[in-house]
């Protein structure tokens, strides 16, 4: 019998938890790989009272690659919420299990194993590092902004990001790269989901080795407000090789819904959000494939990626 291909994917954030749930359905040996140094909402609190890694973006991947009924998994989502002025307000369960877990298990890592097995996932959840990361901006001007959530405040245009501290990636997630057919940079920010990965040198370094393992992007839908205002599909690319190296990434997922002008407008005036669009203007020259396809969604007045046709092309390319 043919083994399972071995996708490891690269992420953080809602994009990429939303692209488990479809990816989950197809035969493949998925290991998420999620960044830890998120310090927004109830995730930057318990960060800051109890010292832990970021829990929330690994929380929402367990709950969206669980196999267990919605209804149950629907609880690892629920945020505590109480008439009185009590510290548990807005804390996701699935949060405050998962920092319990660490304080007793000494291991975020250990602590995901625990709670895979509750939620019946049948693959594999990695943290980036079980250390108390802290990511910094550069930007264009030279300031220097420190925090996750306040990189994406701050509504500027960065030159850099780097660690505070120096990270101690997990062998693990090395172990996983090495072994990989398909590395894939998620969905999500730019900046604060997709470049923690590649701004340590030596996760650039493993996957830069690998020998059949291709690399690919799927690109975000909107851009976000001052990091990437008026970013192309290319502007994307470019800003993840000037990590990578040029001409690292082999094929990039690229949304070509036409969307209405009642959303855009929308987002443009409520979020300062616009649509990424394919520039192919700029791509002449470039050596990745592009894949396009009618990936977006709307729900609740919200721009979602189709997860069930997005891995339905993440497939076929890895099947090829």
């Amino acid at each position: 019998m043919q083994k399972n291909k071995k996708v490891v994917v690269l992420g953080g954030g809602t994009g990429t938890s939303t692209l488990f749930k479809g990816l989950k359905y197809f035969p493949v040996d998925i290991t998420a790989i999620i960044t830890v140094s998120d310090n927004g909402r109830s995730t930057g609190r318990l960060r800051k009272e109890f010292s832990t890694p970021a829990v929330g973006d690994i929380r929402k991947v367990l709950s969206n690659l669980s196999t267990l009924p919605d209804e149950i998994r629907d609880i690892m989502e629920y945020r505590l919420s109480t008439s009185s002025d009590s510290d548990l307000n807005g804390h996701a369960l699935g949060n405050l299990i998962l920092t319990s877990l660490i304080k007793e298990t000494g291991s975020l890592k250990t602590s995901i194993e625990y709670l895979s097995e509750i939620l019946s996932v049948h693959h594999k959840v990695l943290p980036l590092s079980e250390d108390y990361l802290t990511l910094m901006g550069e930007t264009v001007d030279g300031d220097v902004i420190e925090g996750e959530e306040e990189i994406t405040k701050a509504n500027k245009k960065y030159k850099r990001l780097f660690y505070k501290d120096e990270p101690h990636i997990l062998p693990e997630v090395f172990d996983s790269i090495a072994k990989a057919d398909l590395i894939i940079l998620s969905i999500g920010s730019l900046y604060t989901s997709v470049m923690p990965h590649i701004i340590c040198e030596d996760m650039v370094k493993a996957i830069n080795k690998t020998k059949k393992a291709k690399l690919m992007y799927i690109c975000n839908a909107m851009t976000q407000p001052g990091e990437t205002d008026n970013f192309g599909v290319s502007d994307h690319v470019k800003s993840l090789e000037r990590y990578l190296g040029k001409d690292s990434i082999d094929v990039v997922i690229a949304s070509n819904t036409k969307l209405s002008k009642k959303i855009l407008t929308k987002y443009e005036t409520e979020e300062q959000k616009e649509q990424v669009r394919i520039d192919y203007e700029n791509m002449q020259d470039s050596k990745y494939e592009l894949i396009e396809d009618d990936l977006l969604t709307i729900s609740n007045n919200t721009i979602r990626h189709n997860s069930m046709k997005l891995s339905a092309d993440i497939f076929s390319y890895l099947m090829r």
